[in-house]
């Protein structure tokens, strides 16, 4: 799972929320400031500094760590120390903040981190360090990952930025910056081992403690080949011992850091899952442990590597539902597989049970499946006496029950993963206590289950989700027009219900990475939902408008469409502050300079669409678009990556590519088509081509028909990264020239929206952007049937449907959450809904031409008949040529 997920999960079990209001009022550290200082900061850190302190923009900082035990009186001896000192500082709010940040998956950079220190030059560096040194002897706290350490207790330093500012990286991304001796700004280096910058030489008293640190790395014997999975407690890797080539596991433990509920950090739960691994030495199916190994403060647990892939990967390759197609003889063939699977799972946990353990986290990623189909089970750590009567301190959303003890724990995840194994979607069980029997209900429509299974299951079912009343979704028939009516009202009014304009965080729950831009973006905050809202025919309250209209100028804002300054401002100008909107702009007109980013989503193919959007606003903004019209023309041809190719992104794990619309070189052919029907230059449908054919580069052929993206371990077939944006850009482009490659390449890509299982139901990688996209190609005029690819995604569209006080709701990213964001939840799926039935709204902007006025396209660069271009239809300015190449799906 994501890393974030889990730390905004705590604190409500609708939305994603804030972690600092997990139990705010209960822990918040009371910290009296002396007179002459000043409290500021954020909703996680307290920041204090003396009156009038001005901090330098970068320099070595120090870090103090600490355990949700000591954490209270740690603060308050570094507080004091800082206070007699004058040195300025931070500090997590609450206590419940220390342990939010310690669980297993929050972010390993700030993993322990209780305060830090902003000495304004080395001599202050050097005295603090000495001085915390020793008041904090014998006091402990996790390494931080980033940081060198003094001496073994919890206080670190490293060398980066005290304020924020930002730049960009080759691949786009905008990062925290720190200042080169000329000026230039160049990435906060904050990858989780010790490292300085190249001009940085580290301070003289510092030498006794690196070397130190060097004298502790000591060889493991084995060689790291692979990393297969990170989390704030450690990593886990494929490896080959040294001495022989053997290949093993090799499970890696933080001490003091990766919690779980009950508090028990990695190491402990590692030394349960050794334990446990050698009681059950020489059951087929569960690792054997070849030793335990101690290097520096890190324990290592060597394992058999069990051979097969997850249950998560094996059912995404054999389960028919994921495909344009399926048969009922695939079904019977995938059900007489998936419930011997099941089957040999029951048989390997019975036998765990037969040696008096439970496993306690069982879930698809924990299992592995061979070409034999014989199972295997990993990730012990959970493992518990059967007779102890333990609760899960640890789990996956859907696979739990909080009421279970002994035994009963693993056979409740055994009724889930039975559902599962049909249809994943069971982590929705987590929110909506009757969605279980809905579900049963949605895979005995496609697979005839054996009694013994629909038994497990039902058992499941009635255990449902404590703290869910409430949450069954609304009766709703998606498929005939009058109640897709009828879904939009209800979906509108659960946004309208969950609105917080007394907040100033967000307006509405959405993803966590609202909480990024203060909640007003257009992908995952106010913007988006308002644009949504408008242009699905909704009221939009004007306390909401304001809201955004008051939160958006925000000096840190990334400069982008759906992540920044732009996607606010094109809303503002919609909603009539049109200079606002403008100042927006200007304001993120310096970024917009400096950024490597040709996408959609935050770089300069939205960018430049929104300055086409807004041209007839005045000059600055065709200059914009011009401007941008040649740095993306330089990109499309240069053959640099820019992050989106395999090329460009390797070292990350899951690399992958990023074709597509939203994050590929699909948005730039967006752009250059929205510039040839403006201004009717056939060199704009050139790089449109051009840039069309380099997402097609990263995309692979599956044996079922479709053309997706190749995202690394899968591929994808969404708008955000995936095949449909190709898919539907590349038809746009179609009706303007013959272009064989793309041609060739329609079927695929809109077969590739056909699927009949999706995870999620979300605009940008869920159902929603998949119907709306076949909506769109299928579109021959207003009021005319939908075609039977969109009826058939909206026949399952309740799949994904929750409720929310009577009004209908969809869950965001990883299902874990209801959003009501554009990208991920209702605002998104309401834009989709919308789009079936009204000819002229949007599923997203651009997806129209500009409309701009005949003597502002002559100024772009356009000719006399410029006017002409926007009035033949979809904007071709050679109709003649309309049908030369068209989808053939339509």
């Amino acid at each position: 799972m994501r890393e974030d997920l889990e730390l905004y999960s705590l604190a409500d079990r609708h939305f994603y929320e804030a972690p600092s209001r997990w139990s705010a009022e209960e822990s918040t550290f009371d910290l009296t400031f002396p007179e002459g200082w000043n409290r500021g900061g954020n909703l996680d850190w307290c920041m204090a500094r003396p009156a009038g302190a001005e901090l330098p923009g970068q320099g070595w900082k120090i870090h103090v760590s600490a355990t949700p035990d000591n954490a209270e009186r740690v603060l308050e001896i570094v507080a004091r120390y800082c206070f007699e000192a004058g040195i300025a500082f931070k500090f997590l709010r609450t206590g419940r903040l220390v342990r939010a940040y310690s669980l297993k998956y929050a972010p390993r950079s700030a993993s322990g981190k209780l305060l830090t220190l902003y000495p304004v030059d080395d001599a202050q560096l050097e005295t603090a360090v000495d001085a915390l040194a020793e008041a904090l002897a014998g006091e402990r706290g996790p390494y931080v990952l980033t940081d060198l350490r003094i001496g073994d207790g919890p206080v670190f330093v490293r060398y980066g930025g005290f304020i924020a500012r930002h730049c960009f990286t080759d691949g786009g991304d905008r990062v925290l910056a720190i200042e080169e001796p000329d000026g230039t700004l160049i990435p906060d280096d904050r990858r989780p081992f010790f490292t300085t910058p190249h001009w940085v030489r580290p301070p003289e008293f510092l030498q006794p403690h690196l070397d130190s640190r060097s004298a502790q790395s000591a060889s493991l014997g084995y060689q790291i080949t692979e990393a297969l999975h990170f989390s704030n407690g450690g990593g886990v890797y494929l490896a080959r011992r040294e001495s022989d080539g053997t290949e093993v596991v090799l499970k890696e433990a933080r001490p003091l850091a990766g919690l779980d509920s009950s508090g028990r950090d990695a190491i402990a739960r590692l030394d349960d899952e050794v334990r446990a691994l050698r009681a059950l030495d020489g059951i087929e199916g569960v690792p054997r442990v070849h030793e335990l190994v101690d290097v520096w403060e890190h324990r290592f647990a060597v394992l058999d590597r069990i051979p097969g892939r997850t249950l998560q990967t094996w059912s995404a390759l054999h389960n028919p539902l994921v495909g344009p197609r399926t048969t009922p003889q695939a079904t019977r063939t995938y059900a007489e597989r998936a419930v011997r699977v099941l089957e040999r799972v029951t048989e390997l946990v019975e036998r765990i049970h037969e040696h008096g353990l439970v496993f306690g986290d069982l879930h698809p990623a924990n299992v592995l499946v061979d070409e034999d189909d014989r199972v295997g089970l990993v990730d012990f750590e959970s493992a518990s006496e059967i007779g102890g009567g333990q609760r899960q301190h640890m789990g996956y959303a859907g696979f739990t029950d909080p009421d279970a003890r002994g035994a009963e724990i693993d056979r409740q995840a055994l009724g889930a993963l039975a559902l599962w194994l049909f249809l994943p979607l069971t982590s929705l069980n987590a929110l909506s206590p009757g969605k279980a029997g809905a579900l049963l209900a949605a895979v005995e429509e496609h697979f005839e289950l054996p009694e013994h299974v629909r038994a497990l299951i039902l058992d499941r079912l009635r255990r449902p989700a404590p703290g869910t009343e409430g949450a069954a979704a609304p009766e709703v028939r998606f498929t005939d027009g009058a109640g897709r009516r009828a879904a939009r009202e209800s979906l509108a009014g659960a946004i309208r219900a969950t609105a917080t304009p007394e907040r100033d965080d967000r307006l509405f729950p959405g993803d966590v990475q609202g909480f990024l831009n203060g909640g007003t973006d257009f992908a995952f905050g106010a913007a988006g939902v308002l644009w949504a809202l408008r242009t699905a025919g909704q009221e939009v309250d004007p306390a909401h408008a304001a809201w955004l209209s008051e939160h958006a100028s925000r000096s840190d804002l990334p400069p982008g469409f759906f992540d920044g300054a732009h996607g606010i401002a094109h809303v503002l100008d919609l909603l009539g502050h049109h200079d606002q909107a403008a100042e927006l702009i200007a304001g993120a007109a310096p970024d917009v300079a400096l950024t490597h980013d040709v996408s959609l989503f935050s770089g300069l193919a939205g960018i430049g669409l929104n300055h086409l959007h807004l041209a007839d606003r005045g000059g600055e903004h065709l200059a914009g678009a011009l401007g941008v019209a040649d740095r993306l023309a330089e990109a499309v041809e240069s053959g640099r990556s820019h992050g989106i190719d395999v090329a460009g992104r390797i070292g990350l794990r899951d690399a992958g590519s990023r074709g597509g619309l939203l994050r590929g070189w699909t948005g730039p052919a967006l752009f250059f088509l929205r510039c040839f029907e403006t201004t009717g230059q056939r060199e704009h449908l050139g790089l449109a081509v051009r840039a069309l054919h380099r997402d097609l580069d990263l995309c692979v052929a599956r044996p079922d028909g479709t053309l997706q993206v190749d995202g690394g371990f899968r591929t994808l077939p969404y708008l955000d990264v995936g095949s449909a944006g190709i898919g539907l850009i590349a038809d746009q482009v179609l009706r303007h020239v013959p272009d064989e490659r793309l041609s060739e390449s329609a079927m695929g890509l809109g077969e590739s929206c056909r699927s009949t299982l999706v995870v999620q139901s979300g605009l940008f990688s869920g159902r929603a952007g998949l119907l709306a996209t076949l909506g769109r190609l299928a579109r021959g005029g207003a009021g005319e049937r939908l075609p039977d690819s969109v009826v058939a995604h909206l026949s399952v569209l309740h799949w994904h449907a929750l409720g929310y006080h009577g009004h209908l709701a969809f869950p965001g990213e990883g299902n874990f959450r209801l959003s009501m964001d554009f990208a991920t939840g209702n605002a998104g799926v309401l834009a989709a809904l919308a789009s079936l039935d009204d000819f002229e709204a949007e599923f997203m902007p651009f997806l129209e031409p500009p409309g701009i006025a005949p003597e502002i396209a002559k100024t772009l660069g356009g000719n006399e008949d410029s006017d002409k271009v926007q009035n033949t239809p979809e904007g071709n300015p050679h109709p003649e040529r309309t049908g030369e190449a068209t989808n053939p799906i339509r």
